[in-house]
């Protein structure tokens, strides 16, 4: 799975030294781009957009998205307090499966609560009723399945065979859409406009019995609107016609997009070795820091890695940790590769950070703030014993 992100920018420039290590660093102006870029899109179309704060949930920037978007959505109770207490505007809280004991609070929280299946939803009926007897104001959604399977990899592809993630399109049935105030679905990862047609087209036909009674429409995430050759054209055109021929307000829910090209990870070589290839260990971890490398899997981009140079070497990239697999990728350093040397992986402020982990007892990355504008630099957060300590028992 390749990425299709991984552009420097402006941190082409910025000394990788002026923070500790291992650090995030984000770009406030990058990350003001994109939510110019997105709201945009939504004017444009007339349609509502909502970030995902699965992908990127660093709250000391929520004012600034506040600014540009219509609200948040939200993959349960946690996100959905983390949305109340710090986010403006909508929150829209779907989840695979709900406990019954937090129902209550994530009607109270949000404005769209969605099922992931008209028995979770039958189930739910009398926490329902109650929650809105006591004040609740708040649409109910089915997450549907299109069946329409667009991705690379099986793993994060919604609609690859056998998937739990929304009620099979080819299923829903009249009595199933009783009390359905929207229809939910999210069939993409990494993708531009076609995937997105497609899957409309499908879903457009299975649907349209009920577009009388349809107050909204959520087409989900996984669309890199943000990324320099997305068809926003072809993107504005299709909202716009959804909304004219449903009658229902239309939202997305981009993650990646909000803050793509917005982070770095940033690391120091800690010891190199030669075992039939050159290693490094660095004190950023695959396993620790970056999973998607692992899970997806992908090779993120490295700042200032110059493959075309004749007497490019690569170099094996690993972390800290004792897992034999905790591999980032080969690559021909910028540098001479020697210890003590900076590296920054690029297009790490989405997913990677909300994916740390404390595994080994490898530290976790501080989170910095810069703004390339004005090159003003705050460290956000940072980590100690006591984070890993206190996860334990």
């Amino acid at each position: 799975m390749e990425t299709k992100a991984g552009h420097p920018g402006a941190f082409a420039q910025f000394d990788l030294s002026r923070v500790d290590s291992p650090a995030f660093v984000v770009d406030a102006a990058k990350l003001r781009a994109n939510l110019q870029v997105l709201a945009q899109i939504r004017d444009e179309a007339d349609i509502k957009m909502l970030a995902a704060l699965k992908a990127f949930s660093m709250f000391s920037v929520a004012p600034m998205m506040g600014e540009y978007l219509d609200g948040v959505c939200t993959s349960g109770l946690w996100e959905a307090r983390l949305a109340s207490e710090y986010y403006d505007g909508e929150i829209s809280t779907y989840s695979a499966a709900y406990k019954p004991e937090d129902l209550p609070e994530v009607c109270r929280l949000s404005d769209h609560v969605i099922f992931n299946s008209p028995g979770q939803m039958e189930r739910a009926t009398l926490i329902l009723e109650q929650a809105r007897m006591t004040g609740g104001d708040f649409d109910v959604g089915l997450r549907i399945n299109p069946q329409v399977p667009t991705g690379e990899v099986a793993r994060y592809d919604p609609s690859s065979p056998g998937s739990r993630l929304g009620f099979p399109l080819d299923q829903l049935q009249p009595e199933h859409m009783e009390g359905v105030d929207g229809i939910h679905f999210h069939n993409l990862c990494e993708q531009d406009f076609e995937p997105l047609s497609r899957t409309w087209d499908k879903v457009f036909d299975a649907i349209e019995p009920w577009f009388g009674q349809l107050k909204w429409i959520n087409m989900g995430g996984g669309h890199h609107i943000t990324r320099a050759d997305y068809q926003r054209e072809e993107l504005v055109e299709l909202l716009r016609d959804a909304k004219a021929d449903t009658g229902a307000e239309i939202y997305l829910e981009p993650g990646e997009a909000v803050a793509l090209d917005a982070g770095i990870l940033v690391g120091t070589i800690l010891d190199t070795g030669v075992n039939e290839v050159p290693f490094a260990i660095t004190d950023i971890s695959a396993t620790c820091h970056m999973p998607d490398v692992i899970e997806a899997p992908y090779r993120p981009a490295l700042l200032g890695e110059d493959t075309a140079a004749s007497d490019a070497k690569p170099v094996r990239l690993g972390g800290p940790s004792c897992l034999a697999g905790d591999v980032i990728g080969d690559y021909v350093l910028p540098g001479e590769g020697r210890p003590g040397e900076r590296i920054a992986f690029l297009d790490q402020a989405h997913y990677s950070m909300v994916k740390t982990n404390t595994f080994n007892g490898v530290p976790l990355p501080s989170i910095w703030l810069w703004d390339s504008d004005t090159d003003a630099l705050e460290q956000v957060k940072s980590f100690g014993y006591e984070d890993f300590k206190m996860r334990l028992s």
